[in-house]
Order: C-alpha cells, then sequence, then structure tokens
C-alpha cells in the first residue's frame, strides 16, 4: 500500500433498519500480507452477493488493498453507493490518497444543458442520502439539486461529496437539469473539484455576498476542466441569502459570463435581517424585487426561494403565483409533490399565449418580407418582446 496509514479503521454509510438503498462498510485489521477477508450481510446476499464481492475485490486491487478485514451491511446499495462508501471509507484510514474508483458512466447520461433553459422547478436532494436520488427524476423537475450544504452533517461532507460524484456519472434523472449546491468555501473548493469532471449543468453559491466569490469559484471550474479537458459549458447560480448579497445582487449578477440565474435563499435572509419568514412576505418583498431587478439587468433568470410548508398546496400555489407576479421564473423544491403545483403555476395563461402566438406571426411575417420593423396594429414590437413572446411558447409546450 503506497499511502500513509493515519487511522487503523474507518466506516462510511448507514446503519439503520430504516435505511434503504444505502450501506454501511468498515475497513479494519490493515495487516501487510495477510489475506482480504470479505464480511457481507445483505437482504440480497442469495441474488447479488457475488457481485457485491466482485464489486468489493476490484474497488481494493485498484487501491492495492491487499490485507484487511471489510464489513458490509448492506440495504439494498446500487454499485455506485457501494463504491462510494467503500472510497469514503478508505480515504477516512489513508487520508492522503487522492485516487478516485470510477465507475464507467452510464450510456445517455451525458446530455447538454443551456443558459436560457426553462428552470421552473429546482428539487432539492440531500447529497448524502441515496434513497433519495435513484427515483427523482421521475418526478419530472426542470433541475434536480444534489446538496452538499446545509443538508449534509459537517463530519460527512467527505462522504457526500464522493456520493454525489458517482450519483452524476450513475443515476438516470431523465433529462432534468443536474445541479449541485456547493459548500461555502473555501470547502466548495474541493467540492468544485470532485465534481466538475463528471457532467454537472449547474454550480449553485450558498451564501454569495460578493462578485469575488463567484470569481474565485469560476476560475477553480476553468482550471480544472482545462486540467480535465472537459469542454462542455457548466453555469453558475449564486444564491443570495444575507443583507449584504442583496446590496451586492447586481454585480453578483454581472460577474461572470457563465451565470444562468440569480436566486434568494429567505431562511438565511430572513434571519441575517432579524425578522421570522412569514406567508405574506411582506420582510422579504424588497429583497426579491432586488433580486428579479438585478437578474433582469444582468439579463439572466430570476429564480424564487423555496416554500417550506410542504403540507400547504394551497399556500404553495399562491406563492408561486406571487413569484410569477413579482418577475421570478421558477422556485425551488423541497418534495416532489410540490413540482406539479409549481409548474402549473408558472405555466402561461391562455391570453399570455395568444399574445404570444400573435407576437411570433408578426415577426415571422416581417422576416418573410425583410422587413425591420415589427408590429401588431400599431405597436411596435421590440426583439426583447418577441424573445420573451418565443419562451412563453416554449414553455407551454412543457406542461
Amino acid at each position: 500500500m503506497k499511502a500513509e496509514i493515519i487511522n487503523d479503521a474507518a466506516s462510511a454509510g448507514v446503519k439503520s433498519d430504516k435505511t434503504r438503498s444505502d450501506c454501511r462498510i468498515t475497513i479494519k485489521k490493515l495487516k501487510r500480507g495477510k489475506k482480504l477477508t470479505i464480511k457481507l450481510k445483505s437482504k440480497v446476499d442469495k441474488l447479488y452477493g457475488d457481485e457485491i464481492e466482485k464489486l468489493i475485490r476490484t474497488i481494493s486491487s485498484f487501491y492495492e488493498l491487499t490485507g484487511a478485514e471489510i464489513e458490509i451491511e448492506d440495504y439494498g446499495a446500487l454499485p455506485y453507493t457501494i463504491a462510494a462508501r467503500f472510497e469514503t471509507a478508505y480515504k477516512r484510514i489513508f487520508v492522503h490518497e487522492t485516487k478516485e474508483f470510477l465507475l464507467p458512466i452510464k450510456k445517455g447520461l451525458i446530455t447538454p444543458t443551456s443558459k436560457d433553459r426553462i428552470r421552473r422547478s429546482r428539487l432539492y436532494l440531500p447529497g448524502n442520502e441515496p434513497k433519495f436520488h435513484i427515483n427523482a427524476g421521475l418526478h419530472k423537475p426542470d433541475g434536480i439539486i444534489l446538496d452538499l450544504e446545509d443538508s449534509v452533517h459537517p463530519s460527512e461532507k467527505d462522504s457526500a461529496r464522493i456520493l454525489v460524484r458517482n450519483a452524476l456519472r450513475a443515476v438516470n434523472f431523465y433529462g432534468t437539469e443536474k445541479m449541485v449546491r456547493i459548500n461555502q468555501l473555501p470547502l466548495g473548493f474541493e467540492d468544485l473539484k470532485s465534481i466538475v469532471p463528471h457532467n454537472v449543468h449547474v454550480i449553485l453559491i450558498p451564501k454569495c455576498e460578493s462578485k469575488e466569490t463567484v470569481i474565485k469559484v469560476n476560475e477553480v471550474i476553468n482550471a480544472v476542466k482545462k486540467e480535465k479537458n472537459i469542454r462542455y459549458d457548466i453555469y453558475l447560480m449564486p444564491i443570495i441569502e444575507s443583507a449584504l448579497g442583496v446590496v451586492n445582487a447586481y454585480e453578483i449578477a454581472t460577474a461572470s459570463k457563465n451565470i444562468c440565474a440569480l436566486t434568494i435563499g429567505l431562511e438565511d435572509y430572513t434571519a441575517d435581517i432579524g425578522v421570522q419568514r412569514t406567508e405574506a412576505g411582506l420582510e422579504s418583498f424588497y429583497a426579491r424585487s432586488v433580486i428579479v431587478n438585478a437578474a433582469k439587468a444582468a439579463g439572466v433568470q430570476a429564480i424564487d426561494s423555496v416554500y417550506s410548508d410542504v403540507g400547504n398546496t394551497e399556500g404553495l400555489y399562491k406563492s408561486c403565483l406571487e413569484s410569477k407576479a413579482l418577475g421570478f421564473e421558477g422556485k425551488g423544491c423541497i418534495h416532489p409533490r410540490q413540482i406539479k403545483i409549481t409548474h402549473k403555476a408558472f405555466a402561461p395563461s391562455p391570453p399570455e399565449i395568444e399574445k404570444a402566438k400573435l407576437i411570433v406571426e408578426a415577426f415571422n411575417e416581417a422576416r418573410r418580407k425583410s422587413q425591420s420593423v415589427i408590429s401588431i396594429g400599431s405597436k411596435m414590437i421590440d426583439p426583447p418582446v418577441v424573445k420573451r413572446a418565443l419562451k412563453i411558447l416554449e414553455s407551454e409546450k412543457q406542461n
């Protein structure tokens, strides 16, 4: 073994009767020249026991681990999770190990995205809980956020980072845009180095208060892309969560050409200004308006905060309509049941659709006649109006 042993034993993963789609892996009794032993306890041992053991031996060989006792308590974990838990446990023993064990990326999972993609809904998933990853795409959110920040305990940041990296390569999210919320800097730099090479579409920058933070994140992304010869675009979504962030919103929104949207986190924002978050939302009206104005001035999307009362579907719908009226183009979701309601609320109304069709028809007619001026009746139509009309019609197709 080339790496230095720092700890005698280590574990990774979850051990509980309530655990699903996860496992607990413990590596101990490391001795050079001794035989590698594997103790597997799994409900699916008869069906997949041989495959699990084969995977463990493959990873052990990759890390040149020849003498150790490996215990696995499996609760239906998929290979990407088993591999992530093993790598975490191994690196908790050999803390200076830098090699990554990567399973082959599954066919069809490398998908493109675009800066102006529709982002009505973004479903937050705890990064260190694979049970939430597997079927998330079936709920058809516009985006899925694999979270490395608030939903992950500080002691599990290393584990979540490896699991999310593997999930980006292995989980079929059915065309949903793949987002990752990194940790605050400087820990977020480690997240970027781990996830950037694995087809992440959007990086969410938490508690962003200055353009310098965006610039630093962008620099690390570009450095990793250059090192790994990555050519696809990775977009940024700063999250404004403080009074200072609101003050600097426009500078943040224009800090990089890779920013696709600006969003706000109201739980932290209201705590920062020393008030309670309410259903009416009067305490955050100013901040939300600033975010919308800064985003629109910068030419990027404005995305509203999550609605935290999962059981109040009527309240969610009203909140989405209010967000739309303020100029927001989407909202965060913390439960799959919020997705359809959010899409319904942000869908264009029949009058909006009819008006958009008239604008696009007038635009196409003017283009056919090589006319530089577009009008409907006595009203002149500017290019931004045409762009918005096209976006409305595109949004209609997704509902």
